[in-house]
């Protein structure tokens, strides 16, 4: 950096990437809490170590695959043509790691790369932890981590080159528009996450003989409102980690800064508070309104909400992001409730509905309100059309999200490693931690009670 101002703006950028990390951390947080608070006490443990060891195993083939996707595969590879060229996102490169950068970094990866490839990285664990809420109390460990690596650092991520990068395919053939990841997150882990639920079946006594669906109700209301506050709040920092704050917008033709959405396109960010809490306001009324009261889904229907809105938030008027959020509530609840009762799927938290069904009609939706206008600032990429975002919706949900995670959910059933035995589901999935820990506190009882009689 050859001057204050040029550092100045770097190292903003770095700065502001950085702090974004910081408050997505919370989403995890939150999604630990809403999990332990939904599932029975005989299976806290499990719930909470099957969430928390995605963080590392994600985290590492991140680092070594998930990054690179996404700057090598926007153009398919073999759609509109091959494999890019991203040597700074090679796990060997000397810019994945500590550099100061100078004449062999004239583009400051050395400064962003880190805090950049962090704030994506915290996408993964997002799109892995909204799978693990639904498969609660009956999937393997192992099954879920290999699940989790593979919509975490492969499978969402590739949806993320195609469609949430400047010049993906689907951005410039299809003028495929979502902002804040209503597909490119939401939609494809809400499918993946039906895919295996379709495999795993659901819980033992979910349904009655007869096929009618029974209540399994939230343990701890408590943690499941802390745990969703923590969650609005990450995802507060997920919106502002999802802009550039500080692009050149006309540096063909004059200068101009501005913060731009993913697409290099001009917002502010006061645009997406308006629109954030907006959406929120509607989601929570709606989910209030539909659910009477029920205080599980009223605090999901919040999520759901902003996730409705979450496609066009760059672009919508306040007005239009709240009712857009109470359609979105409206249509993820009653889906979740006729796809229970028809195909006896049981999403334990209503992840499917608050992130899939929401997040498919936050993009079809989209298509709809923002009809026209242009997907990317350049002219020769296609606008943004109902029929663009419906087929892209389809990829998001059905062929990168729903395909994967059943076909893979299929393979580890037929080796037998997807679900827990009967016997260990009844009796709880910590119930083996629980046996060892009380041998642990006999044997220290036992090593006391010897050493008082020796002293005796």
């Amino acid at each position: 950096m050859d001057n204050e101002l040029t550092a100045l703006g770097v190292i903003f950028t770095e700065f502001y990437y950085w702090l974004t990390v910081v408050l997505m951390f919370l989403i995890h947080v939150g999604f630990c809490m809403y999990e332990v608070g939904a599932s029975r006490h005989k299976n806290h443990i499990h719930t909470l170590m099957k969430n928390t060891m995605l963080i590392p195993l994600v985290t590492i083939t991140f680092f070594f695959f998930g990054w690179w996707i996404y700057f090598a595969f926007p153009n398919g590879p073999g759609i509109i043509g091959g494999l890019n060229s991203a040597d700074w996102a090679e796990p060997w490169s000397p810019l994945m790691g500590a550099h100061l950068g100078g004449v062999e970094d004239p583009d400051g990866w050395s400064r962003i790369n880190g805090v950049f490839w962090a704030a994506f990285l915290l996408f993964s664990w997002t799109a892995a932890s909204i799978v693990s809420g639904a498969v609660i109390e009956r999937i393997r460990s192992g099954a879920f981590w290999i699940l989790a690596v593979a919509i975490g650092s492969f499978f969402w991520i590739i949806d993320a080159a195609w469609g949430w990068s400047a010049d993906g395919w689907m951005v410039q053939k299809l003028g495929y528009h979502d902002a804040y990841a209503s597909g490119v997150i939401h939609a494809i882990a809400g499918g993946f996450a039906l895919g295996v639920l379709c495999v795993l079946g659901p819980r033992i006594g979910k349904f009655a003989a007869d096929g009618t669906p029974r209540n399994i109700n939230p343990r701890n209301p408590w943690l499941v409102t802390i745990g969703l506050f923590l969650i609005y709040t990450g995802f507060w920092g997920f919106y502002v980690a999802c802009n550039i704050p500080m692009w050149d917008i006309q540096a063909g033709d004059g200068v101009f800064y501005s913060a731009t959405n993913i697409y290099l396109a001009p917002t502010t960010l006061s645009a997406i508070t308006f629109n954030f809490l907006m959406s929120l306001s509607g989601g929570l009324m709606a989910a209030y309104w539909i659910s009477k009261g029920d205080a599980f889904w009223t605090y999901s229907g919040g999520l759901a909400g902003i996730i409705a809105a979450s496609s066009g938030n760059d672009l919508y008027h306040p007005i239009q992001a709240m009712f857009i959020a109470c359609l979105g509530v409206i249509v993820a609840y009653k889906m979740h409730y006729w796809v229970e009762r028809k195909f006896k799927i049981d999403d334990a938290v209503g992840a499917v509905a608050v992130h899939g069904y929401a997040g498919f009609f936050g993009v079809v939706i989209c298509g709809f309100m923002l009809w026209g206008y242009p997907s990317s600032p350049n002219p020769e990429y296609a606008h943004i059309t109902p029929w663009g975002q419906f087929i892209g919706a389809i990829i998001m949900f059905g062929v990168l999200g729903f395909l994967p995670g059943y076909v893979i959910s299929k393979i580890l059933n037929a080796m037998g490693v997807l679900r827990i035995p009967a016997a260990v589901e009844i009796a709880g999935l910590d119930s083996h931690a629980a046996d060892e820990i009380e041998a642990d506190r006999l044997a220290v009882i036992e090593s006391e009670r010897a050493e008082i009689q020796s002293l005796n």
